[in-house]
């Protein structure tokens, strides 16, 4: 099943996402004729986990690491499927990442891996924007509008370790790969994470980028594709946060 949100005149709604329709406990909603989709959950915060692929190591020169390398988004960075992602006049490396994101349904802490099922409500998608050329990753990856996640969540992914995905950036293909790439996989992640932090209903768990992300500017399309969930699309554009 996949849970959207969406942004109406009288406020979210949300509920099960159906051929371009929402059906909520209030009645029926179609997609961009009674609203706009929302990010398909509200994060206390968005764990991103970098360095995870082999061959990302590989193109941008970064050590193994010896466990699982992460850093935070909070919930002001996020975006929904279709807004705009803003490009900042203070950066001239706008880089795009396609990433699995698994979204937590209920308030845990010290999970083993093998628990990790039965606290996840089901898988969405991220595109971990990013200012390059700014210093330290608060600085590059925290920014409003860095977190376009969605379009909704998909709760019956059987096997998150085994999905293949694709990213396209202004028709091209830039990006190509398997879950099953991963150096530490969605289990260990949401486990290792949980270790340090209580998850709470709604967080995201981002998995990592494969190999080459790269650069994005205004007038380019942005479409994230994982199997079996589903498809993140937004474009870039010149658009300032007030």
């Amino acid at each position: 099943m996949r849970q959207a949100r969406l942004l109406t005149p009288d406020g979210p709604v949300a509920g099960r996402y159906e051929d371009g329709t929402i059906h909520a406990a209030d009645g029926v909603y179609e997609v961009g004729v009674d609203g706009r989709l929302l990010p398909p959950c509200e994060p206390s915060a968005l764990y991103c986990v970098g360095r995870n692929y082999a061959e990302t190591l590989d193109q941008m020169a970064y050590e193994r690491p010896a466990e699982p390398d992460f850093f935070i988004k909070p919930p002001t960075s996020l975006l929904g499927h279709g807004q705009p992602i803003p490009a900042p006049d203070w950066t001239d490396e706008l880089t795009y990442a396609g990433e699995l994101v698994a979204v937590i349904d209920r308030r845990c802490r010290a999970l083993d891996p093998a628990d990790v099922p039965e606290v996840v409500r089901g898988y969405t998608i991220l595109n971990d924007v990013d200012a390059l050329d700014q210093v330290g990753r608060t600085a590059r990856k925290a920014f409003d509008g860095s977190a376009p996640l969605g379009p909704w969540i998909e709760t019956d992914l059987a096997d998150p370790t085994d999905v293949e995905m694709e990213t396209i950036v202004a028709g091209e293909r830039r990006q190509s790969a398997n879950t099953e790439l991963m150096l530490f996989d969605p289990f260990e992640l949401v486990a290792h994470l949980s270790q340090r932090f209580t998850l709470r209903p709604g967080d995201c768990i981002a998995f990592g980028s494969p190999a080459n992300p790269g650069l994005i500017e205004p007038g380019d399309t942005v479409s994230i594709t994982y199997e079996g969930v589903g498809t993140l699309e937004n474009a870039v554009a010149e658009v300032r946060f007030p």
